[in-house]
């Protein structure tokens, strides 16, 4: 792997690990093993963001799913991500969601959370020789009528087309509305002409009546089972690997024999691959 980076990969990760601290280009410089001045060029360089930016901005994404999910107070959340003066936390979080923290705790709208990626894991890598997953588990999943709030590409059939046609920044949106957002291969009576084969979207209930951003849509799913097939942990540089391999254990699988057969008529539902819990694919079924 190139030295720089390297080099940024572990800045990024020790902004991570100390993101409530004081974080200062000495440290990261010492952390990337080169001169303050040069781990600051190739951060930007990789990042596209400046040091300060990026860590501000990850504190702020923090804060707003703080702020969501565990009820605590703008000034108890302002502390505990180290921006220490409450009123410049609110400023900064106003002017990176354009709405007030309190607000935002008090009714949480749909606001473009940053989520870092390392930059080992954004260069495509050249195809490596599939190896066939060790052990996969699968389990039926019940879901309930629901709605998906989504955005359409034009003709992406894949994360990385999606990407190119829609923008990678969707799933910090995403991720503001629901822990778990998906990747969905829609089917053919769920594709608008004109639009992609591949979304992604968030779960929201069906009688959602929240914001609903310029762009995005509200797609209506029924109730469905799902086998959810789940690979093995993998290292994070080889998701790729990992979701190729879980995909030939499913062509490989016979349903028949839980009594059931492939439903060809819902999408396919993907989640977020995350190595230390393996790769994650739900297929929709039907009783035979």
């Amino acid at each position: 792997m190139d030295r720089e980076i390297e080099a940024v990969q572990r800045m990024q990760d020790y902004i991570k690990e100390h993101l409530t601290e004081d974080i200062t280009l000495k440290e990261l410089s010492e952390v990337a093993l080169y001169s303050p001045w040069y781990s600051y060029r190739i951060f930007v360089k990789h990042t596209n963001m400046t040091v300060s930016k990026y860590i501000r901005s990850l504190r702020l994404s923090q804060a707003a799913v703080k702020l969501r999910d565990e009820g605590l107070s703008v000034t108890k959340v302002s502390m505990d991500l180290g921006f220490g003066c409450v009123d410049g936390f609110q400023r900064a979080f106003k002017d990176e969601f354009d709405i007030n923290p309190k607000s935002y705790s008090i009714n949480p709208i749909p606001i473009p959370l940053f989520i870092p990626y390392g930059v080992k894991y954004r260069e495509r890598k050249e195809k490596k020789e599939i190896m066939e997953s060790k052990n996969v588990f699968i389990s039926l999943v019940e879901k309930t009528e629901r709605k998906i709030l989504c955005k359409r590409g034009l003709k992406a059939d894949e994360y990385f087309s999606y990407c190119e046609e829609v923008g990678c920044d969707i799933w910090g949106t995403l991720k503001s509305i629901d822990k778990e957002p998906l990747c969905l291969y829609l089917t053919k009576q769920y594709i608008k002409e004109g639009t992609s084969s591949y979304i992604q979207g968030a779960e929201v209930p069906v009688n959602y009546s929240g914001v609903i951003s310029q762009g995005f849509e509200l797609m209506t799913l029924p109730k469905t089972t799902y086998l959810m097939f789940q690979g093995e942990p993998f290292k994070e540089e080889d998701f790729e690997e990992a979701i190729t391999s879980l995909k030939r254990a499913i062509e490989k699988y016979n349903p028949s024999t839980l009594g059931y057969a492939f439903d060809d008529n819902e999408p396919r539902i993907q989640l977020e691959p995350i190595g230390e819990r393996g790769y994650i694919e739900l297929v929709p079924v039907r009783r035979k």
